[in-house]
């Protein structure tokens, strides 16, 4: 199988084609979920996998499946996919390249006229990137069973538009039951998002554990003076609050340095005049570790810690969790076939952990799963200049494809 390719050029161009709808200046993508750019890049991708042959469902979450038969009808399919949608100021193969790489793999058995046992689907998942509702990766969440398909559809964005109504506004609101879809494999393939394989040279990350994720909003209480009148050590100053719990969380993240992660990635602060002391700051905290002890300490020192800067800034403060993520070990079986895939086409490769979650940690929990990883340019994603290699998105792709036989044949 290992003589067995897939066409380099063709998924090039078809990134190339899909980075067009929400190109911005910079040449990165903007199509944040549910907007009409995500149903642009739907439509695209479902005419191209109906060009194929492929049967298309659409689940209650708007997730896509299109299905390549296989020779037994009775066998779950081997699915591959990732998500289309992208953050505000996104790049052309973060989520797209995992789409189109099962796209390619199911032209790659047409063309080389290859019957699979089990079938082959290609898939996209809703709102993986949980910028314009969170939380992330909320409709392979709901296909898992981790959240239930009230509580997706009816998440909001800031304009208080849900889920539901955008995915009926768009033609996304299937009718595919949730949680009836089984699966005998899934296969996620994705730029690494860090600079890991860049740095040490490598051409494939074979994924054996995502990290465990932590979401927070907070809400600081003070009160709103005037700027020049109120003595500074009356003051009641929300953002000056905010700016310590920012710092704390920064210093959280590198104690348990270099596997923790933490950021404060949203701030909205209110009245959001020059001259008013602030009264009020929103914000959000996203704290990581692939290890769950050490993510449950992250999480109570950040809450002690948040105490005492309310306490000590005379604030009152609104603290939830949103979002809790466990860290995730992949399939055995799947990882292997993924490593083995890249031994069998000589590629440079090494097991890693991805520090980024995707709808892949979800699947997981009702799916054997496993991911691929290719470098991306400097490590950078989640930015307009992330960059990839051709050579390097279409060894992930011959990985893909090596792996998805494998489960499959």
């Amino acid at each position: 199988m290992s003589n067995m390719k897939i066409n380099g050029q063709r998924l090039w161009d078809s990134l190339m084609e899909m980075a067009k709808i929400g190109a911005t200046e910079k040449g990165g993508c903007c199509r944040l979920a549910l907007t009409d750019l995500d149903k642009q890049s739907r439509d695209l991708f479902v005419s191209w996998c109906q060009d194929e042959g492929c049967s298309i469902k659409v689940d209650q979450m708007g997730n896509i499946f299109a299905r390549r038969e296989g020779s037994d009808p009775n066998m779950a399919p081997v699915v591959m996919g990732s998500h289309l949608d992208t953050q505000p100021t996104g790049g052309k193969f973060d989520g797209v390249y995992g789409v189109l790489a099962g796209l390619e793999v199911i032209r790659s058995l047409n063309d080389q006229k290859i019957t699979t046992k089990a079938p082959v689907e290609a898939s996209v998942w809703t709102n993986e990137e949980g910028s314009r509702f969170a939380p992330a990766m909320v409709a392979s969440g709901v296909f898992a069973g981790v959240f239930d398909l009230e509580y997706g559809l009816s998440r909001a964005d800031l304009d208080g538009l849900t889920m539901g109504e955008e995915l009926k506004r768009i033609g996304y609101d299937g009718k595919e039951p949730m949680g009836e879809r089984p699966i005998k494999a899934f296969f996620e393939a994705h730029i690494e998002q860090g600079p890991i394989l860049e740095h040490e040279d490598l051409t494939i990350g074979v994924v054996t554990d995502a990290q465990g994720q932590r979401w927070y909003e907070l809400t600081l209480t003070g009160q709103e003076s005037h700027a020049g009148p109120t003595p500074m050590k009356t003051r009641k100053d929300a953002l000056v609050g905010a700016a310590k719990v920012i710092t704390l969380v920064n210093e959280i993240g590198l104690k348990y340095a270099p596997l923790a992660c933490s950021t404060v990635g949203l701030i909205q602060s209110f009245p959001n005049s020059r001259n008013v002391i602030p009264g009020e700051v929103f914000f959000t905290i996203d704290i990581r570790h692939p290890d769950d002890a050490t993510l449950s300490a992250m999480n109570e020192e950040l809450r002690a810690g948040c105490d005492a800067i309310v306490e000590s800034q005379g604030l009152t403060m609104a603290f939830e969790q949103i979002w809790y993520s466990p860290p995730v070990p992949f399939n055995p079986s799947c990882v292997a076939s993924v490593r083995q895939a890249a031994v069998d086409l000589g590629y440079s490769h090494c097991d890693i952990v991805s520090g980024a979650g995707h709808d892949a940690c979800y699947i997981s929990r009702v799916a054997p799963t496993a991911m691929v990883f290719v470098p991306c340019k400097d490590g950078i994603s989640h930015n307009e200049l992330e960059d990839a290699k051709q050579e390097h998105l279409t060894a992930g792709c011959n990985v893909l494809f090596q792996a998805v036989l494998n489960q499959a044949m």
